[in-house]
């Protein structure tokens, strides 16, 4: 079983930042399939371009653009490439580091595929510093690691609570296409009154149901930001906003930056 040493991927490197307990690094890639193999350090992946699979002992992800994955350390997983190219951005995170500095214990095991927004909002502003790489980025880049990692340790708690059954299918219904989503349908969908629905989705999504909804279009956007093809209109109209000013004010609320601005600090790339 081959182990892949800290910073190393399947892949073409395209550009890489060490930084004191976690390194980045963009990657494309070119082969059908990988080998069988696991990391020494969990680390999360976003898929910038391109479809994969993600293959483990419990299963198979489907990895369209814009899908944020998991995978702990002991996790034995293989990669297929469904797409001609695809490209790809890694989180890797040093596990002394993360058992120093984290509120908490890093408790889900395996490969998980991510899918609650916050966590979104917080791999946009990553992914931002890691191109602007100035002088102030290693302090900002340090307070969002850790951002990050306690607002998993959050979620991975609350996922070990006792909770419907429900709440997990709701989220797989709003993840696949939050644009058709409406209180009626997915009452129907789920068998549950909506008075009780919509009192029942604070407790454990920890936002209203519309903002949850909102939040997931706006995920929907990040990779088709990175990538300069769509324009701004074609973006906001494919993510399910009536139009660009309501897609750009949305944006600006969560982030504190338009989707232009943030295109921008992208250099294009």
């Amino acid at each position: 079983m081959k182990i892949l040493k800290k910073g190393s991927y399947y892949g073409t490197k395209r550009s890489e930042l060490q930084n004191d307990g976690f390194v980045l690094s963009e990657y494309g890639y070119h082969a059908p399939e990988t080998d069988w193999h696991y990391h020494e350090n969990p680390y999360f992946m976003f898929v910038l371009e391109g479809n994969l699979k993600d293959i483990n002992r419990k299963g198979t992800n489907l990895c369209p653009p814009g899908s944020f994955i998991f995978h702990n350390w002991q996790d034995i997983h293989k990669n297929t490439k469904e797409t001609q190219y695809a490209k790809g951005f890694h989180i890797e995170l040093d596990s002394a580091w993360f058992n120093e500095k984290s509120h908490g214990p890093l408790l889900w095991e395996g490969s998980t595929l991510l899918t609650d927004p916050r966590l979104y909002q917080i791999f946009l502003n990553i992914y931002s510093e890691f191109h602007i790489n100035d002088d102030h980025s290693g302090v900002s880049l340090d307070c969002l690691m850790l951002q990050l990692c306690n607002e998993l340790c959050d979620i991975s708690e609350v996922k070990l609570q006792r909770r419907p059954q429900w709440v997990g299918k709701l989220q797989e219904i709003i993840y696949d296409d939050p644009m058709q989503v409406t209180l009626k349908s997915l009452s129907d969908i789920l068998g549950i009154h909506p008075v009780h629905l919509s009192r029942s989705v604070p407790k454990y999504l920890d936002t209203t149901l519309g903002d949850y909804i909102r939040r997931s279009k706006l995920r929907r956007s990040f990779h088709l930001l990175i990538d300069s093809k769509h324009s701004l209109t074609e973006i906001a109209y494919l993510c399910g906003f009536a139009d660009q000013s309501h897609f750009t004010r949305s944006f600006k609320q969560y982030f504190n930056k338009t989707p232009k601005s943030f295109r921008r600090q992208l250099g294009g790339c």
